[in-house]
């Protein structure tokens, strides 16, 4: 199992400077060595050029405002001041999934997500003045938190826009990290359009969670630390929102290695990248796991990236997010929002399509509400069997349910809740409804269970998960 450095640095202090306080690499670049960061992106950088000159079409066809050059750029700029995240081989997630699964756990950086990268790639490429002013952005999620972690760290300003209507908790995230936040408008539409004006009025520079090219290089350096550690990936599947993560991590993996497939996913509900690139017109809006993936307009200089980069782009449903979401923790003890877990709901989703191939997946964020998460394992214990509700016809009389629990103890079935309802019924009056829930080994100790209290007389419909 290969492992990037990543040690104890989430843990440390960040120097001003940007490098990690009495870390190990930082100290190493002091004494004349690059970090592995850097090394990495030198070597990879002299495989694309030797790919290059066997493969132009690989290179040269590229947009020249993101190229793999300024993604080693951004790699050695922001080196020792994010965290080098393990990059690991998942042996059940293979056997699984019937592909060669790699994981790249950036739910591991400080912040939680990816999104550090590029904010800071952009936040070290200001000059002075631009600094002494400020930035603001428009983010309701982790751009707002990377952006304002390391622009309080770095001495600039950071104001950000949200909606009104944004939880108390990720307001809380922001600002506890040093950011200064604007609620304004019901919308995010809203909030961007506020926070573009106070760019104007109070001269602030605006940095873009995604349609970006300093913002997308920065991101593009997750590919760099990927293959490094897993040079010979057939494939790289990575969550698309508004697309800065994959066009930078596309624009590396091509250059390296024009072989590599690409592969983004968005969630079903918000398939506005997709339809963009693939000249659909499906609706787009809905509550998502995914919600960090969930933009309605997608970037236009990312937009182009993709379409140059990008092999295919598909779609996974709800169901497919929160089984991802719950084989992470489960399997990985790693938490994962529904956004970061996309990569693999979608290999989880084709497997036919993914089969067999060694794959790389980016877990790019691990903001998560915890209730939302525990909603989402219970769910995912229901679709198992593990979890069922029981809706049975009993007469209103002494001992009826009493008779009814002799059978659950008989099957070893443990009862978690249980709802009488005797007057929104279309029972007689003398009857009413009991549904149970309760707990079980699988699904087949659960049949078990029904079919003895059918044989016993008693009317019993599973309630099955929506």
């Amino acid at each position: 199992m290969a492992i990037l450095d990543w040690g104890d640095d989430r843990g440390r202090v960040l120097s001003p400077s940007g490098g990690l306080a009495n870390d190990r690499e930082h100290t190493k670049s002091a004494q004349g060595r690059l970090p592995l960061c850097a090394q990495a992106s030198n070597r990879l950088g002299t495989m694309s050029t030797q790919l290059a000159a066997t493969n132009p079409k690989g290179a040269s066809a590229m947009p020249s405002d993101l190229t793999l050059d300024d993604v080693r750029a951004a790699a050695a700029r922001i080196a020792g001041a994010v965290v080098k995240t393990p990059m690991m081989h998942s042996i059940t997630l293979s056997e699984i999934t019937g592909a060669d699964i790699w994981l790249k756990f950036e739910n591991l950086q400080f912040t939680a997500a990816y999104k550090e990268r590029g904010a800071l790639n952009a936040l070290l490429l200001l000059n002075d003045e631009q600094r002494a002013r400020g930035v603001i952005a428009a983010s309701a999620g982790n751009h707002s938190q990377g952006l304002s972690y390391h622009g309080t760290r770095l001495g600039v300003p950071v104001t950000i826009v949200m909606p009104r209507t944004t939880p108390t908790v990720k307001v809380m995230q922001t600002e506890s990290v040093g950011g200064k936040v604007v609620l304004e408008g019901e919308t995010f539409d809203e909030a961007y359009a506020h926070a573009r004006k106070l760019e104007g009025e109070l001269g602030l520079t605006f940095v873009h969670p995604f349609d970006d090219p300093h913002v997308a290089a920065g991101a593009g350096t997750v590919a760099l630390e990927m293959l490094e550690v897993k040079p010979d990936l057939d494939c790289i599947v990575t969550p698309i929102g508004g697309g800065g993560l994959i066009s930078g991590m596309a624009t590396v993996a091509k250059a390296i290695n024009p072989a590599i497939e690409v592969v983004g996913v968005q969630a079903g509900l918000f398939p506005s990248m997709f339809d963009r690139i693939k000249g659909g017109s499906r609706p787009c809006g809905g509550d998502t796991l995914a919600e960090g993936i969930a933009v309605k307009q997608p970037g236009d200089f990312t937009a182009k990236v993709i379409a140059e980069r990008v092999d295919d782009i598909v779609l996974v449903d709800e169901p497919a997010l929160e089984k991802a979401v719950a084989l992470l923790l489960q399997i990985e003890k790693t938490v994962v929002e529904g956004a970061g877990a996309a990569g693999l709901a979608a290999v989880l989703r084709n497997p036919a399509r993914f089969a067999g191939k060694t794959i790389g997946l980016a877990l790019c964020g691990g903001n998560i509400d915890t209730r939302l998460l525990a909603n989402v394992l219970l769910r995912d214990l229901a679709r198992q069997g593990r979890l069922a509700r029981l809706r049975i016809t009993l007469q209103d009389r002494p001992g009826a349910l009493f008779r009814v629990m002799r059978l659950f103890d008989e099957h070893n079935v443990n009862i978690i809740e249980i709802y009488h309802q005797r007057i929104f019924t279309t029972l007689p009056a003398k009857g009413l409804i009991t549904d149970i829930e309760c707990e079980a080994r699988d699904a087949d100790q659960v049949e078990r269970l029904v079919e003895g209290l059918r044989a016993n007389g008693y009317s019993v419909q599973l309630v099955e998960l929506g």
